[in-house]
């Protein structure tokens, strides 16, 4: 195996991992005002991605970062291509990242609220244009013979893109819904498994059309390939198990119908890394969008030496914090006491 394969599969597992595990705590941010009534339920459903939210991100980092190393070509040309959204993706990014830090510096409720919003919106846009995005990879764009991008912001909007990017969405929403219900108790828990019905099936429907609309984009054949096969069965345990005490098992099979989905979109685009829809001749490959051979063997120790120390990290990571967070019940209204008469109050006879 050539050494840009190499990297175009690494790239692939980074951004499958990003889906992965950041997809659960960008579900609980799209859903935590919703199995949230009160401040304290809503701040228990955020305490279940509090170790974890801020490291998951890296794995977009550094798979852009990655991308940058092994493939300049692509780099340039996706970055300058997907501007706008990618500019959209870090607001959502940012404004994501300070409602969890600042949201309980001040306690008012118009300033719980106003991040409230912005962790919700925050948490829907960042899947919805990444998965747009990575859709519009394997669509194709508007792409001169130079590499530069000749359409405009609407052009980014195409139908297969947007299609993958409600499709990863859902996805985000159910294992999420699953995540909370593993990890809460009490009124929370019971919410999210409510909720784990409606976005199972929305969620199946989605994989099954996703895998349809991609065989058509597709256009070799008709025949889905093995890895979406395993999309849509894992999507449908993940919403079978999520509804019965099996939810270890659910959460597995929604985090395998991410990865199969997502799996699926690199392994259409290969040998290419981005599709021109100018001609076929403009589309940019593994071969050609690569760094040289030296700075890809240098790139691959690196990985080899610390890849495996992040895996372990991570693991270490989720098994210290594997306990529930116990929500608490809100706090009763004290009763009023009863009227006394004062001392020298008339006592009406009886």
């Amino acid at each position: 195996m050539s050494l840009h394969t190499l990297w175009f599969i690494l790239l692939a597992i980074l951004w499958v991992g990003f889906f992965v595990l950041e997809g659960f705590d960008l579900g609980v941010g799209m859903l935590h005002a919703i199995v949230g009534r009160t401040e304290v339920e809503r701040r228990a459903a955020l305490n279940t991605v509090g170790p974890w939210w801020d490291g998951n991100e890296v794995w977009l980092i550094v798979a852009g970062a990655g991308t940058f190393a092994a493939f300049p070509a692509w780099y340039a040309t996706m970055f300058s291509s997907l501007y706008l959204a990618l500019l959209l993706v870090l607001a959502a990014l940012i404004a994501r990242g300070v409602a969890f830090e600042f949201r309980s510096k001040y306690d008012n409720a118009t300033w719980r609220e106003t991040w409230m919003w912005l962790m919700s919106v925050g948490s829907l846009l960042i899947p919805l244009l990444v998965g747009t995005a990575l859709g519009d990879l394997l669509n194709g764009l508007p792409i001169n013979a130079n590499g530069v991008y000749t359409g405009n912001f609407f052009d980014l909007l195409t139908p297969y893109g947007l299609w993958t990017g409600v499709t990863l969405t859902c996805l985000c929403l159910l294992h999420g819904a699953i995540f909370l219900r593993m990890r809460t108790t009490g009124a929370v828990a019971e919410r999210a498994r409510a909720l784990t019905r409606p976005l199972g099936w929305a969620a199946i429907a989605l994989v099954v059309g996703f895998v349809v609309f991609t065989r058509v984009v597709v256009g070799h054949t008709q025949v889905p390939e093995p890895v979406q096969v395993l999309a849509i069965i894992a999507v449908i345990f993940a919403a079978r198990l999520a509804f019965t005490e099996g939810v270890g098992w659910a959460f597995t099979s929604s985090a395998v119908a991410i990865a199969a989905t997502v799996g699926s979109l690199f392994i259409d685009l290969y040998p290419r890394v981005m599709v021109s829809s100018t001609s076929g001749a403009y589309s940019l490959t593994v071969s050609g969008a690569a760094s040289g051979e030296y700075a890809l063997k240098v790139m691959t120790i690196v990985a080899v030496i610390l890849l495996p120390v992040v895996l372990a990290y991570q693991g270490w990571s989720f098994w210290v914090f594997r306990a529930r967070v116990v929500v608490p019940d809100e706090p009763a209204a004290p009763s009023a006491p009863p009227a006394v008469a004062p001392p020298d109050a008339p006592v009406t006879p009886g």
